[in-house]
């Protein structure tokens, strides 16, 4: 969705609040994440956020969108937009971490462990097998990578 200024969107998101509805509203730049308890719920919110979101002169991008249910049995949810059914995920990768519609989390630990996995071999193939290097350089490297970024990690 292309957002021209904090405005309209914000109005956008104000408007799921103004009933009783139980959403829940995400955004993180340009994403925008509407949950809800039950599919019919969460169609109605994502119908006034389109419409107002129409009133706006924004629409939500059907191509871009999607659906996932979270729930330890597969579970149908047919949301639609404009007539146009939302292809339903059994995961997604948002704000970079990996969600599955079972909610397990094994498939993120998983891909952290080979991210740092992939970080050590490097770090072991440029650094820890060089002997040009002293030990106080390679050391040194080291704690730069592993102790000042931690956020390789995450």
């Amino acid at each position: 969705m292309r957002v021209w200024g904090p405005g309209p969107l914000l109005r956008a998101v104000r408007s799921l609040y103004d009933d009783r509805s139980r959403s829940l509203v995400r955004i993180a730049g340009n994403d925008v994440v509407l949950l809800a308890s039950s599919s019919q719920d969460l169609q109605h919110v994502l119908e006034r956020f389109a419409a107002e979101c129409e009133a706006a002169g924004m629409r939500i991008s059907t191509s871009k969108s999607e659906a996932m249910v979270l729930d330890r049995k597969r579970v149908a949810c047919p949301l639609r937009v404009g007539g146009e059914v939302l292809p339903q995920v059994e995961e997604f990768k948002y704000l970079g971490v990996l969600f599955t519609s079972e909610g397990k989390m094994e498939r993120e630990i998983d891909r952290r462990i080979g991210a740092a996995s992939a970080v050590m071999r490097s770090v072991y193939r440029t650094v820890v097998v060089k002997k040009e290097l002293s030990r106080k350089a390679k050391l040194s490297i080291y704690r730069s990578i592993y102790a000042s970024h931690p956020h390789l990690w995450s």
